[in-house]
């Protein structure tokens, strides 16, 4: 993660770059409703912007926050950075989550107010069911994996690009449609459109990400190793990277 920034600029980043993603998310949906009535297409058209909209955002505003726009990258990040000392600090999560989510609502009701929808309106669209939520906790664990894994491997620099493309998969393989994104969970029952999930949904689905989360950190031990302590005599691991989100 980037440290080079003042802690107020980076959380100003985290908050920005989640705005504008749920922004991407909830504005092209309400868009593709509009222009199509074939859901197939809708969906096409909502992941492909979100893909290139996360890319952007993620090489704009990586070099500043790392571009986490996401809780959970946030707290794998912590989590894994105990030992190598390059991870978000206490101090840093706590700035970095109530700006993502504070975020999230903020581009939910912009994505509103430009196509003349109600600035706030609960999402009717009922998303409660177990299969969903295993889709949570797949999509959660892969995001979770790819970021640290890029990290480990010492390939950062296709962030970008890797993130993007993994969630416009992962808006088509998973049944959930891949929030994989508490923040941007809470931020999307604020429009009762094509994107939206009702708030009696987002309890379970947070949850869910939470535990794919846990299972894509279990992965990253498997298949990396535990990140070796900044006291060590022996080489460090890359750190764990603050790129990327987010999942929309």
């Amino acid at each position: 993660m980037t440290a080079a920034a003042p802690l107020g600029r980076r959380a100003a980043a985290e908050f920005t770059g989640t705005a504008a993603l749920v922004t991407v998310v909830v504005g092209s949906g309400i868009q593709a409703t509009e222009l199509s009535r074939d859901v197939g297409v809708q969906l096409l058209a909502n992941s492909l912007a979100t893909v290139f909209g996360l890319g952007v955002l993620i090489a704009l505003l990586g070099p500043v926050s790392g571009a986490h726009f996401n809780p959970v990258v946030t707290l794998a990040a912590w989590w894994t950075g105990r030992l190598t000392g390059d991870g978000p600090s206490p101090r840093e999560v706590a700035a970095y989550v109530p700006a993502q989510v504070a975020g999230a609502i903020g581009g939910a009701v912009l994505a509103n107010a430009m196509f003349a929808e109600p600035l706030v309106r609960w999402s009717a669209h009922d998303r409660s069911a177990a299969h969903l939520w295993l889709g949570e906790v797949a999509a959660t664990a892969g995001l979770v994996l790819l970021i640290l894994g890029l990290g480990r491997t010492g390939q950062q620099r296709l962030g970008p690009v890797a993130v993007a493309s993994y969630i416009g998969a992962a808006y088509w393989f998973t049944s959930s449609t891949s929030f994989a994104n508490p923040a941007v969970t809470i931020g999307r029952t604020f429009s009762d459109t094509f994107a939206g999930i009702a708030p009696v949904s987002v309890a379970p689905f947070i949850a869910a990400q939470l535990v794919g989360a846990v299972v894509g950190l279990a992965l990253v031990a498997v298949l990396f190793g535990r990140p070796v302590p900044a006291t060590a005599t022996v080489p460090v691991s890359p750190g764990e990277p603050g790129l990327a989100a987010t999942s929309h």
